[in-house]
Parts: C-alpha cells; structure tokens; sequence
C-alpha cells in the first residue's frame, strides 16, 4: 500500500459525502492519507471547510470565492473570506480564478473577483490555490501582476505555460484527469513538470482517476494517480508521493 499521501485539493463538504463524511475522513489515515486541503468556493463552503478543519486533525482548510460563484456575490464577502484566513488552519485563498468555459458569470465580473482576491493574498502573505478553466491568457497575466506563491490545480494548460508559472515559482497540481486517456497535455505535463513543483489533488467528489473515472473520487485514490504519474517519469510511486507530499507542507504549512 502506499502511504504519506496529502491531498493538496478536496471539496468533502460536497452534498455527495453527505451520507458518510465522517466514515470516509476518518478512515483516510488508514488508507495511507496523512493529510488534505479542503477548499471553499464561496463563503458559506469556506466556513464548512473550516468547520472540518477544526474537527479532523489531518484537514486543513482555504477559503475563497470561485468564479463560478462570484455572479450574485457582493465584493462585501471578501471581507468575511478575509477573517477566515486569519484562522489557524486556514493555509491558503481558495478556490479562486477564472473560467471562461461558460458565459456566466461575465468575465469582467470574474476578473474583478480573482485581483481582489490576489491583492488579499499577498497582503496576508498566503498562497494561493487558482482554478483556470479556458483562460490561461488572462490567468497568467494576473499572476505575472502580483507574483503570489500557490498552485495552479487540475492544471490543463501547455508544458510551455507551466514553465513559466514554475518560474514564478508556482506549484502544479495534478489528479486524475492526468489518467484520462485523452489528456495528452497532461500527460507532457506529468512527464516535465520539475519534481519539487508538483502537487498530487483529488478534487473530490470529481474527478476519479481510471479505473474509478465517473464514480465518487476521494483521497485514498491518488495512489492510482500517482502510480500513472511516476510510471511516466520511471521512478518509484511511493517516491513520487514523498516529495509530492513535501511540496504540500513547504506551500501551504510552510515545514
């Protein structure tokens, strides 16, 4: 079995571990899970993110408002989002970002969103977690701006992008769209991403690796993810855990 993995990204106050959260958290450390990052979306998930932080002692939280869920929010929330971070295991902004895969919310609205949020971060010097859907351009111009520390989770963009995020000194989260068979620029990606800027994520509920692709993912399977990845880059798998896993703490808990 392998072991000591940290999932960098997870969504466990999803309606879908409505019936069994606490079984399925508490059974993590078992299945060889030593720690996970659960995100906010809006501020009433990042208080549910915060809510598991204090009661599992392997969950740590971020707090943030997604893009998708910034349409019918007041700028005002930000400054709820911003007492959240102050919380002891609040460790990042996030989800936070852009997407422009659907016409909703309007771009500007979005763009507006994800700044404040950047200026937010750098001012309470936290890194950030950045979901990018379909708009690297504008992405990556905003992080050139304001240089922040975080990670780009469920990468999706080029190898040549990830180079220079990598050299603004950003992390890269990959899950288990890596395994898909039609990810061919995850896969270049997965091959020559640097191993000290590389996070391993679920996003769970989403996002299951193969074989377990349309079921509900949790932590325990990114050892399949993993398992794919250090197969592509021929080292040992429980390796490729282990400095996934420091790259985790050195972001987020700064150890």
């Amino acid at each position: 079995m392998l072991y000591n993995i940290f999932d960098s990204h997870a969504h466990y106050n999803d309606e879908r571990f409505a019936e069994d959260r606490e079984s399925v958290l508490c059974a993590l450390p078992e299945k060889g899970v030593c720690g996970v990052i659960n995100c906010g979306t809006d501020v009433l998930t990042s208080e549910e993110s915060r809510d598991l932080a204090e009661r599992y002692k392997h969950v740590w939280f971020a707090a943030g408002i997604h893009p998708e869920d910034c349409g019918d929010t007041p700028m005002e929330a930000l400054d709820e989002i911003a007492a959240l971070l102050t919380h002891e295991q609040c460790v990042a902004v996030g989800e936070i970002g852009l997407d422009f895969y659907w016409p909703d919310p309007p771009r500007d609205v979005q763009y507006r969103f994800f700044e404040a949020q950047l200026q937010l971060a750098v001012k309470m010097h936290k890194p950030v977690i950045i979901h990018d859907r379909d708009a690297h351009g504008p992405t990556m111009e905003l992080l050139r701006k304001y240089r922040p520390a975080g990670v780009l989770h469920c990468y999706s963009g080029s190898v040549e992008t990830m180079r220079e995020a990598v050299g603004m000194g950003l992390y890269i989260g990959l899950g288990g769209a890596v395994t898909f068979k039609n990810a061919k620029k995850g896969v270049e990606v997965a091959k020559e991403v640097p191993a000290d800027r590389l996070l391993l994520e679920t996003d769970c509920p989403y996002m299951a690796p193969v074989p377990y692709r349309g079921k509900r993912n949790d932590s325990s399977l990114i050892a399949f993810t993993a398992q794919f990845i250090a197969d592509i880059r021929g080292v040992p798998a429980q390796t490729l855990i282990d400095t996934c896993t420091q790259n985790t703490r050195n972001l987020f808990l700064g150890v």
